[in-house]
């Protein structure tokens, strides 16, 4: 024993080295017994953990399956059945594909959304089942869905309704598309190929993603498109990025307390921001309560009812968004104010009450040394108009050859009555013999004799006849000459409307907009997939007056887009509408914002041209759909105008509607030529002589002398003009758009001049 113990203890104080040299490169052998014990040990070990793990989370995940998303995949997903013409029935659609699946659709009364539970794919499917002739049902529905099932028959090609549905929808950015074939009767085999080829082609026009149509008529098209529901992740609309919506299983209305029950999709939901109601505005919420689901009601054993069990969010007072949409004018601070008796006294006695201005001293005031002709008296000589700054070129020797032919050609004619006049006090007047009255209108309706439509607006733009019974400088009073269009300046806030008073102005609105985006990130809410319910106050009855079959729907609103603003998008007209569309667009030249910001007002939206709209509207943020719609006489068929998108909120853009009168040339010597029809009395050439004319041929001149009582004057350009070119004059003023109101479905439509000057 003692030397057994010596060796344990000659063992435990060897060192690594001595045992190294005492096995000699022997490696010591183990028991397999005991090495796969150990791992079998290790690894059982490992096993109950894992499967630990995993029944904690399945049952984490039972618990909340029926009212959370996961990540990538939908446990549940929205899909809206359209058809596309009147020989669709879309509840028949939804029985086909639940039997695909060996399941039963269950239809909601009240939302009239169908519920089918794939226990094959492990998914359930929310249906939005839409009639026909629905369209406003149809563009909310495809805001909401994540999927959109378009219902094609193959005997009945797609009416006008379903071609302009389709169109809308493209408009307003569509998710994923699945395209299915429905008819009482199957397809002949002989035909079907020609007929699936056929409608694959019309579908890809508008969704050039889509592969392929299935025939649910085919037990297996029918399970794939089931498939392709359930197991495909439905790509996110760009515009939705961000954006809050409900789409509503349940809605009671009580003490103007709208409450409506549904998901939370989209991004999480704040009780410091704004919901909107379709047709019926903006309302704030009061809170937002928990609701278990169904499924989760049956196993706590409540029956299957819906059961609020805690306080989600409610809003912050400090926090919250107000409903103010814009800003109340106060009238009394633009008013002008009377001088007082102080003021009117000094003003009747020639001075100032403050400090009266002397009289200048002799020979302190520059004189003006003027060339006169000989013979000429001071008094005839200050008749004569100074148009040296007007004439570059005045001076040189063609303008002396064509003023010494003017002066030849003078001759002395008598005056009938007092209708006419000769001017011969100086070498530059002209003598001039007016028509008589029925000529003269003769003549004129002859010259006036042009179509002014829309379809003659793209050869003769803006031009308009000056009116015969109201002055020119009366008529167009509020119009001015610019020098150049592009260039010359125009103040944006001079004499603005009493509305711009009214709507809110971003001092930087990209900086804003980065702002509130990053802020709603970081904001706490309730997270996308939770069943809740969301309580709204002062909501009318009526909204919560829920149309059967019709999808109910609420967005989550940025902060500020409830506040009123000018808002410019960019349309252009649908290629398959030809109707004349006018008002209220502007079209920069060469496109960009220019030295000025100053747009040309555009009376009508032509093909192929791409004009910006501008209107009064609440905030938006982000390239969000622009759709304009016109009310037909079916108002479940409305007319699709054009379509385009978010530009910007510019209320410093001046849109400027440009008109022009155009003048015949009567007479033309050279460069100098008489100009007729484009104003009727001297008083018009006089007010409107500083202003540029040009021709249609492109040159550029001034008004020199009025002729005779009838609207003649005398012109002088930078060359010789064609007597069949014609004299324009272009006079602009400012535009603004008219105050916008929230439109209802079944609301007439207003006037189609939606802007005012």
């Amino acid at each position: 024993m003692l030397s057994v113990e010596k060796q344990v203890l000659q063992v435990q104080a060897a060192t690594k080295g001595s045992l190294k040299e005492a096995a000699k490169g022997r490696l010591a052998r183990q028991s397999p017994k005991v090495s796969l014990a150990s791992a079998a040990a290790a690894h059982s070990r490992l096993n109950r953990r894992n499967n630990a793990k995993q029944t904690q989370v399945k049952k984490r995940q039972s618990l909340v399956s029926a009212t959370r998303f996961r990540r990538g995949r939908r446990r549940a997903s929205n899909s809206g059945h359209r058809p596309t013409h009147e020989d669709v029935n879309t509840r028949s659609i939804v029985s086909v594909l639940a039997q695909s699946t060996d399941g039963a659709a269950e239809e909601d009364a009240q939302s009239g959304l169908w519920k089918l539970r794939a226990e094959r794919f492990k998914t359930s499917l929310q249906f939005i089942a839409l009639p026909y002739k629905q369209p406003y049902a149809a563009l909310d529905a495809c805001k909401v869905a994540d999927y959109v099932v378009f219902v094609l028959s193959p005997n009945v090609e797609v009416d006008v309704w379903g071609d302009t549905l389709l169109r809308t929808l493209q408009a307003q950015g569509l998710p994923d598309v699945i395209t299915v074939i429905a008819s009482d009767a199957p397809m002949e085999p002989k035909d079907k190929p020609g007929i699936m080829k056929s409608l694959l082609s019309f579908m890809q026009y508008f969704v050039p993603s889509q592969s392929r149509v299935f025939d649910l008529h085919s037990s297996s098209d029918a399970l794939n498109a089931v498939r392709a529901l359930c197991e495909g992740k439905p790509s996110d609309v760009k515009w939705r990025e961000g954006r809050t919506w409900v789409l509503g299983e349940k809605v009671c209305w009580e003490d103007g307390t709208l409450s409506v029950t549904g998901v939370v999709r989209g991004a999480a939901l704040s009780a410091n921001r704004l919901m909107h109601l379709p047709n019926y505005g903006d309302f704030q919420i009061s809170k937002v309560h928990f609701v278990c689901s169904v499924a989760a009601a049956f196993k706590i054993g409540c029956g299957g009812m819906d059961v609020e069990s805690t306080l989600l969010a409610e809003p912050d007072v400090l926090d919250a968004d107000s409903l103010v949409s814009s800003n109340d004018p106060d009238d009394l601070a633009n008013e002008q104010t009377w001088p007082t008796e102080e003021e009117m006294r000094a003003a009747q006695n020639g001075g100032d009450i403050h400090e009266a201005i002397p009289d200048a001293k002799k020979g302190t005031t520059p004189k003006t040394v003027r060339k006169i002709p000989k013979g000429m008296s001071e008094y005839q000589a200050a008749w004569i108009i100074d148009e040296s700054d007007e004439d570059d070129g005045a001076g040189d020797a063609e303008d002396r050859e064509d003023a010494e032919m003017d002066e030849e050609e003078m001759v002395e004619v008598p005056i009938r009555g007092d209708d006419a006049e000769m001017e011969t006090d100086s070498k530059r007047s002209v003598a001039f013999q007016d028509l008589d009255v029925e000529e003269e209108d003769r003549q004129l309706a002859s010259w006036r004799n042009r179509k002014r439509e829309e379809e003659d607006d793209v050869a003769f733009p803006d031009e308009i006849d000056t009116p015969l019974d109201v002055p020119a400088r009366t008529r167009f009073q509020r119009y001015r000459g610019l020098r150049s269009f592009r260039t010359s300046p125009w103040d944006p806030y001079e004499t603005l409307p009493r509305d711009y008073a009214r709507i809110f102005q971003f001092e930087d609105f990209k900086r804003t907009e980065r702002a509130v985006k990053r802020r709603a990130e970081d904001e706490s809410g309730v997270e996308p997939g939770v069943r809740v319910t969301v309580y709204l106050e002062d909501v009318p009855r009526e909204a919560a007056q829920q149309v059967p079959g019709l999808p109910f729907i609420t967005f989550g609103l940025l902060q500020h887009e409830h506040k009123k603003t000018v808002l410019n998008f960019t349309v252009q007209r649908n290629t398959e509408y030809d109707g004349s569309v006018r008002t209220p667009y502007s079209h920069t030249r060469g496109g960009g914002k220019g030295p000025n910001n100053v747009h040309k007002f555009e009376r009508y939206l032509h093909h192929g041209v791409t004009n910006v709209a501008t209107v009064y509207g609440p905030v938006v943020y982000g390239k969000q759909p622009c759709l304009l719609l016109r009310e037909t006489e079916d108002p479940l068929s409305p007319a699709l105008v054009a379509m385009g998108s978010f530009l910007h909120p510019d209320t410093t853009r001046v849109i400027a509607k440009r008109i022009i009168l155009t003048g015949h040339p009567f007479k033309i010597h050279k460069k100098t030529a008489t100009i007729r029809y484009m104003f009727f009395n001297s008083g018009d050439i006089e007010y409107f002589k500083p202003i540029q004319l040009h021709t249609k041929y492109g040159r550029t001149g001034h008004m020199r002398e009025s002729l005779g009582t009838h609207g003649y004057f005398k012109a002088h350009f930078d060359g010789p003009i064609n007597q069949m070119d014609t004299v324009c004059m272009s006079l602009y003023k400012r535009v603004y758009p008219k105050w916008s109101e929230t439109w209802k479905q079944g609301q007439a439509s207003g006037s189609s001049d939606a802007m005012e000057e």
